[in-house]
């Protein structure tokens, strides 16, 4: 007899598989796209200041190729476009979690401190939710939320998430006809989880401490 933990394993190797087809077809079409001579372009990101990320020119013209359903990861761990930031933004980030959380620059900052911690996976997360409740169309819906699953919350994934039972069993019972709001108990958590014990480090990391130093040492100069 089948109970709902067996039901949820099921359907997690089942979206394990697919999702893992489908990254292999997206390599494979890749592999097989050239560029013309004299056209080389870098795949370092040029809009993100704050780390190397992963964000090429390429993907994005790839990406407006495709069917806007045809969702992967990579499009979500992108980091935002955003410019250095300035003294007021720097010195508001002290002040809340929240304000630190507002522009992408405060974000992308973030992802840099969590990523020295090993714990970016939990503002990856925390966006793809953002992302996914802004989402209206059910068949998007349904791929995000599935990808989302096996990114962060599948025990067998590598960037699975802290989340407890509770949080687990409500998105196993509606994972199969998932909403925008699917995540929304599981995103709390993890934002929780972040203001009380990553946000406070950050704010007495090298990271930050050197960005106020910096944006200090310009506002004296003008």
């Amino acid at each position: 007899m089948y109970n709902s933990r067996t039901s949820a394993f099921l359907l997690n190797q089942c979206i394990g598989s697919k999702c893992e087809k489908n990254h292999q077809m997206s390599q494979n079409e890749n592999f097989t796209t050239t560029q013309p001579a004299g056209s080389h372009r870098s795949n370092t990101c040029s809009l993100c200041w704050c780390c190397g990320c992963s964000y090429s020119w390429r993907e994005e013209d790839d990406r407006n190729r495709r069917p806007s359903h045809n969702i992967t990861l990579a499009d979500m761990e992108n980091c935002e476009p955003s410019a250095k930031p300035t003294a007021e933004e720097v010195h508001l980030w002290a002040q809340s979690f929240d304000k630190l959380l507002k522009t992408p620059t405060g974000r992308n900052t973030f992802r840099e401190f969590l990523r020295t911690e090993y714990s970016e996976e939990n503002m990856l997360f925390w966006l793809a939710c953002e992302d996914l409740k802004n989402e209206a169309n059910g068949s998007v819906i349904n791929d995000k939320a599935r990808i989302i699953y096996e990114d962060f919350i599948s025990i067998l994934s590598p960037k699975e998430v802290s989340l407890d039972s509770r949080v687990r069993e409500i998105i196993n019972k509606k994972i199969a006809e998932p909403s925008n709001q699917i995540y929304d108990d599981a995103q709390l958590q993890i934002y929780t989880l972040m203001h009380r014990d990553s946000y406070p480090r950050f704010l007495n990391s090298s990271i930050y401490k050197s960005l106020l130093q910096r944006s200090s040492s310009t506002s004296s100069e003008s």
